[in-house]
């Protein structure tokens, strides 16, 4: 008796959630351009754990209201919500049922220390992208590298500081013209300086299209990929990052250093 309440309970919590989360969607036209396709969608990205993830946190306060999509792409989905004190949220869902990114997962998570006994299952690895990401985004927050505040995880379910307003995200760099490009590419160089130094971590992505503007500053996003200063591709990483800086920078005419020369004052301090 006890067991088959407790089932009834769990179906119509997971039939409430559900039908909030089919709203959200049917709010959304970013996401899905065939109402057909609309329970497959949601099928893919909310499976019966991340259901459960979700409820949690709305349980707990974390998040209060979700209100769409803002950004979808193979590896996730970002939701736009707000918390109990109506504070806007980016809720990032790494979709389980997707192994599509699983191998290139692997050459970031082997060799990081912080991470040394992960299951190499999808589901794992999932988990372990997620944590990373949020570990990583606690690291760069905690010495002033302007990143989208990490709140909570849980398995595949990210909750970060929404950069935007009112469900509009900022702008990437790659869509902007900085009024400032050249204390723009300073305040960048100083960001992977302090990323290198005092987090010990290298972005290992970082580009025109990870960096959003926002209230004139730059603010670095996508950091689950980000390595260890140990780890063994650490230093491969951290060239192909300045070179991306170089190249765009270089475009707009900004007397940029050399990619030599950027790495020798990043790395040397």
């Amino acid at each position: 008796m006890v067991m088959l309440k407790k089932r009834r309970h769990y179906r119509e919590k997971r039939k409430r959630l559900e039908h909030h989360l089919k709203e959200v969607e049917k709010r959304d036209r970013m996401l899905i351009k065939d109402r057909s396709s609309e329970r497959a969608v949601l099928e893919e990205v909310f499976d019966r754990s991340t259901l459960m993830t979700v409820y949690d946190f709305l349980n707990k306060g974390t998040i209060d209201s979700i209100f769409g999509v803002v950004n979808a792409g193979k590896e996730a989905r970002i939701y736009w919500g707000k918390d109990s004190d109506e504070n806007e949220l980016a809720i990032k869902i790494y979709l389980t049922v997707s192994a599509e990114f699983k191998k290139g997962m692997l050459s970031y998570i082997e060799g990081d220390p912080r991470f040394a006994h992960v299951k190499r299952d999808t589901r794992s690895l999932i988990y372990t992208w997620a944590q990373k990401e949020f570990k990583n985004l606690q690291r760069a927050y905690e010495v002033s590298v302007r990143v989208p505040k990490p709140i909570a995880v849980s398995h595949n379910v990210l909750i970060m500081e929404f950069i935007g307003e009112h469900g509009v995200s900022a702008p990437l760099l790659k869509e902007s013209f900085p009024k400032n490009p050249e204390k723009l590419y300073q305040q960048l160089l100083v960001y992977v300086k302090k990323l290198y130094q005092k987090a010990g971590l290298v972005h290992a992505d970082l580009s025109e299209y990870n960096v959003m503007l926002w209230k004139s500053k730059p603010v670095l996003f996508d950091f689950a990929q980000a390595v260890h200063v140990k780890h063994p591709m650490a230093s491969r990483f951290l060239r192909r990052d300045l070179e991306n800086l170089f190249q765009y920078f270089h475009n707009l005419d900004v007397n940029v250093l050399s990619i030599n020369e950027m790495y020798r004052r990043i790395v040397s301090g």
